[in-house]
């Protein structure tokens, strides 16, 4: 059973990218080095609650 999750950027808070992850399999959050669009560089992304 894959879920939706939100990636939000750590820097500038923007919301940017969805995604689906097994939550049986993986209970922690994901975090992902991702492209913001708002900031106009490569930064961390973290799932949002």
């Amino acid at each position: 059973m894959r879920e939706k999750i939100i990636l939000v950027c750590t820097e500038c808070l923007s919301r940017n990218y969805t995604t689906t992850k097994n939550k049986q399999t993986s209970k922690e959050r994901l975090e992902l080095n991702r492209y913001c669009s708002t900031c106009n560089k490569h930064t961390l992304h973290k799932e949002s609650k």
